[in-house]
């Protein structure tokens, strides 16, 4: 069993006991264990601001993308290392353990590009200076530098690589050094990818820190220079937004959090047509990889009535392919969920929902791993569950089941109802709606745009060239309005953005155009 250290002050650090155990969720073996007891949270928060934010500050935008390239190709030289723990550690499928490990080497890869594309500039001015006055000569721009704090990042469970790396990818690139805290239940990979790029001595003195374990008091820590960065549920995030730091010293603050994400069939789809087989198929595979353990997956899908049977029927035959069980065996292509308290609940939700809902397909307590120790592992069936009445089934659109876990919901076919129906969710990341019916797809996608950091709009033309709907792009924003956290991440040079400060300069325009562009 691995006994996870911490990386903190350039160093590694081993916690005090009682240590808390990792299992492989397939088995319930322990597989590894961590403690942050005795970690001074103040001394690791002042060490990223007064070592490695002015090491940072004082490289290019260039010369950080240097780092960020070094870092993809460390990680990417120890890909299948990573990936048998991402199995080990996470219950993931070799797929799902490298669409993790992948999304961490490939957002640092474009975030590196990103910093050779701004060259040598150490701060970004966003515009041509503009008259403030009569004459000519006085004039405003806008200036954007790396703050003077520490970027603390609390990611969540489900992604342990890519969580990580595209928050510190962001944060780097800026000018900010992070302080990382994974969900200690996943941490053994984020530890392990840390231990890579210790070995490979990339990282520059106090500009990248691990906290595998309890964040303990650091939170307590936080000033107004500070940022927390934050991925999980929105109880967690509306908790941390209280804290001190939030509240007494304007901490900056961003949340990703979870969200009932929505599919939107179109009126003009027909059964058994190329954008129906595209729905079914995408809603399979949203519900089933990473076991549905994503902020992303589809938990609602918006199909015209009539054709609701008829989804059900051809999204349970898709289903009826999968193979449920231990990752180790080679066949199995959905793993368990990762924690025992996420099938309590899994089986808690499914209950919750049914009362409002029809089981369709699936069991929440009958499941027959492949490969699976007797009685051992976390394993959970997909479930389908259909609605006639959309707004009457209140807790589909309030309570998220982080599984395998789909209700397909009636509507009228209307992009007016569609809009009003995805809204009552209360903002998620991403929704997926699909139709050639254009004038379907402008009002449909205007009208959800509110409720959505991101709609996928697919017809015919791209629905076989379209990037999965849950997949995050690091050249778009990711995050969302109300319950989704109201945050926004990556998007390219606006990813930047939540770690520099913007101050407006003003003054004689030669001095602005030549001291500071």
């Amino acid at each position: 069993m691995v006994r996870l250290q911490n990386y903190v002050l350039d160093a590694w650090q081993e916690g005090t006991a009682p240590f808390r155990p990792l299992v492989d969720p397939a088995t319930e073996e322990p597989v590894a264990e961590t403690s942050t007891r005795g970690l001074d949270f103040a001394a690791v928060l002042e060490h990223a601001r007064t070592v490695g934010g002015p090491t940072l500050r004082a490289m290019t935008f260039a010369e950080r993308g240097a780092l960020l390239k070094a870092m993809s190709k460390a990680l990417y030289a120890k890909r299948e290392e990573l990936i048998r723990v991402a199995q080990r550690n996470g219950g993931n499928t070799r797929g799902d353990a490298k669409f993790d490990v992948d999304g961490a080497t490939g957002t640092l890869s474009y975030y590196a590009y990103l910093g050779k594309s701004l060259g040598d500039a150490k701060h970004l001015v966003e515009e041509d200076p503009v008259k403030l006055a009569q004459g000519a000569r006085f004039c405003g721009t806008h200036v954007a530098v790396p703050r003077r704090g520490a970027a603390v990042h609390v990611n969540a469970f489900n992604f342990p690589a890519w969580g990580t790396f595209e928050k510190a990818a962001c944060a780097l690139l800026a000018g900010m050094p992070v302080v990382t805290k994974p969900a200690t239940s996943t941490s053994w990979l984020t530890y392990e990818m840390t231990k890579v790029l210790v070995e490979a001595e990339v990282l520059p003195a106090g500009t990248f820190q691990l906290i595998a374990g309890s964040a303990g008091d650091l939170l307590d820590h936080l000033g107004g220079q500070d940022v927390l960065a934050f991925t999980g549920s929105a109880d967690t995030g509306a908790l941390l937004r209280g804290g001190d730091g939030p509240v007494k010293a304007s901490t900056r603050v961003n949340v990703e959090a979870d969200s009932l994400n929505a599919m939107v069939v179109g009126p003009d789809v027909q059964h058994d047509d190329d954008l129906w087989r595209t729905a079914v198929r995408s809603v399979a595979k949203e519900m089933t990889q990473k076991t549905g353990q994503k902020c992303t997956a589809i938990r609602r899908v918006f199909v015209p009535s009539a054709l609701v049977a008829s989804f059900a029927e051809d999204l349970g035959a898709e289903l009826d392919r999968l193979v449920v069980g231990n990752p180790a065996d080679s066949t199995v292509t959905m793993g368990p969920l990762t924690t025992a308290s996420q099938l309590r609940d899994y089986r808690e939700g499914v209950r919750k929902l049914a009362a409002q809902a029809t089981l369709a397909y699936g069991s929440p307590v009958e499941v027959s791993p492949v490969g699976a120790p007797e009685g051992k592992g976390y394993y959970a069936a997909p479930i389908v569950l259909t609605v006639d009445d959309a707004r009457a089934a209140t807790d589909v659109h309030d309570h998220e089941v982080f599984g395998p876990v789909v209700t397909l919901l009636a509507y009228d076919g209307s992009a007016d109802d569609a809009v009003d129906l995805v809204a009552l969710g209360g903002g998620s990341l991403v929704t997926t709606v699909l139709s050639d019916d254009r004038a379907f797809l402008k009002a449909a996608g205007l009208g959800i745009a509110a409720w959505n950091g991101r709609v996928l709009l697919l017809d015919t033309k791209v629905a076989d060239q379209a990037t999965p709907h849950g997949m995050v792009l690091p050249q778009l924003v990711h995050g969302g309005p109300g319950r989704a956290g109201g945050g926004e991440e990556l998007g390219a040079e606006r990813g930047l953005g939540f770690y520099l400060q913007r101050t407006a300069l003003q003054g004689n325009r030669g001095l602005l155009e030549k001291l500071f562009r």
